[in-house]
Parts: C-alpha cells; sequence; structure tokens
C-alpha cells in the first residue's frame, strides 16, 4: 500500500442539530465522529461560526482507496463496512473507514499511521 498522506480539516463541536444542517462544498469531506462532533477534511473555515466551537485539526493521515485496496481494508476488519463512518480496529489499529458514494477513505490517527501501514 502505498504511503499514507497528511487530511488536514477543521474540527467542529455543537448542537447536534446545528451540525446536521450545515452545508459542505464537494472537495470537503465531512465525518460525524460523534453527534456533537464534525471533523472536515478539506475544509479551512466553518459554513456558520457564531455557534460553533470551531478548531483546525491536522492529527489524521489517510489513504483515498481504491476498489481493490478497499478489500484489503476488508481483510483486516473483524466488522462489516458500511455506507457512511465506520470506525473499529484495522490491522489492530483504531482507525476509521468511511465509504462514501464515489470513493472510501481510511483515516487513522497521526500517531498510528506508520504503525497501520506496516500492518496493511
Amino acid at each position: 500500500m502505498r504511503a499514507p498522506e497528511p487530511m488536514p480539516g477543521l474540527r467542529l463541536v455543537g448542537a447536534a442539530a446545528m451540525l446536521d444542517g450545515l452545508s459542505w462544498p464537494s472537495e470537503v469531506t465531512a465525518l460525524r465522529l460523534a453527534a456533537d462532533d464534525v471533523l472536515a477534511l478539506g475544509a479551512s473555515e466553518a459554513p456558520i461560526s457564531s455557534v460553533l466551537t470551531t478548531a483546525p485539526d491536522a492529527g489524521w493521515m489517510g489513504w483515498w482507496l481504491g476498489t481493490d485496496e478497499l478489500e484489503r481494508v476488508r481483510h483486516h476488519t473483524e466488522w462489516p463496512l458500511v455506507a457512511g463512518l465506520n470506525q473499529g480496529l484495522v490491522a489492530g489499529v483504531p482507525a476509521k473507514v468511511w465509504l462514501g458514494p464515489d470513493r472510501s477513505l481510511l483515516l487513522v490517527a497521526r500517531a498510528y499511521a506508520s504503525e497501520l501501514e506496516a500492518r496493511l
């Protein structure tokens, strides 16, 4: 597997209803990590900020996955991958797998990127 790439973005924390209503440009991948927490990869500013807590977040590395690479990742999970955000262990390393309509992403905390890369 090729080397992971940095996945900088913006972290947003706020009321679930407020986060539900956000719209993002197509180049932003918004991942709902929890009811009150969104990681917007590729974003540098929030669509609205008056009621949200926002902070840059450069703590992630990832791989945009082709079909063959996604199948390889599936073989290293003990849980089924479904559309949207999946969180758990990939090859024994805490990671996230996002399955979007057109592409997929394997995301890992920067501190674990080399370990996950070696295990895959």
